[in-house]
């Protein structure tokens, strides 16, 4: 693998006593899609904020492009994105006002083009003049993607890019993104709970379960280390912990 984009190293975030995220570390190499799984409240969105340097860890340390993002900010959100489907844009502007926006913090050239370009490629660009707060779940979804590409980013951080999709149009974008991934060499840390897209778009996975790293590989490997089938069956037996002679707890990584 070439040197990585991402580097998490040891990370440890506390809130009071309780630890959100222990002794995380990985790395994410350039063109590599890293899918960060686990249920709700295993220490995703924390890892992500520290990573976008919102958040600053009780211990250890994230390296982007070989810099420390809270002392290079600036630097490091040049060559990065994040998109989430939770977050909101600002619902009072049309669609094409809030991409010429963030193509002006990004500064991108042609911005005109560039964005009629992202529409057309999300296949929303009936959307452009359209009040962004009329949009459904799914167009935002897509806006959302929009707004992540506008500046060509080596890393993207994508929080559930297909929430709220249909499934033609979540396969489009499952598509999309490998596709763009591929001729681009943009490194991608994805986090969702629909294994599909895991399967489909990551090429390696770690589970968190109570802000620790349980289970990691590819996730055939992953698959096969559980000896299940599917991702969504790993999810639930990590989820639900248990006996692993019953099937139903983790199963330890390594030998």
């Amino acid at each position: 693998m070439s040197e990585p984009v991402l580097i998490v190293e040891n990370l440890r975030r506390l809130f009071g006593e309780t630890a959100a995220v222990e002794d995380l570390s990985f790395t994410v190499g350039k063109g590599e899609v890293v899918g960060l799984l686990g249920a709700n409240g295993a220490g995703k969105t924390t890892a992500i904020h520290i990573i976008l340097g919102l958040m600053k860890p009780t211990s250890g340390r994230v390296t982007l492009f070989g810099m420390d993002p809270f002392k290079h900010r600036i630097a490091v959100l040049k060559r990065s994105n994040y998109a989430s489907a939770y977050s909101d844009l600002p619902g009072n502007l049309y669609v094409w006002q809030n991409l010429k926006v963030f193509a002006g913090i990004y500064r991108v050239k042609n911005a005109d083009r560039k964005i009629d370009e992202l529409l057309e490629m999300l296949e929303i660009s009936h959307l452009k003049k359209r009040v962004t707060g009329h949009l459904s779940a799914g167009e935002s979804t897509r806006l959302h993607l929009c707004k992540a590409l506008l500046n060509d980013p080596e890393l993207l951080l994508l929080d559930e890019p297909t929430a709220s999709l249909d499934p033609d149009i979540a396969d489009k974008v499952r598509q999309l993104l490998r596709r763009i991934q591929l001729e681009r060499g943009i490194a991608i840390l994805y986090t969702s709970h629909n294994m599909r897209d895991i399967e489909e778009v990551c090429d390696r996975v770690l589970f968190m379960h109570t802000g620790k790293v349980v289970a990691e590989g590819s996730p055939a490997e992953v698959i096969a280390k559980f000896d299940e089938t599917t991702m969504e069956q790993v999810f639930i037996r990590i989820v639900r912990g248990g006996d692993p002679e019953n099937r139903s707890a983790p199963v330890p990584v390594g030998d």
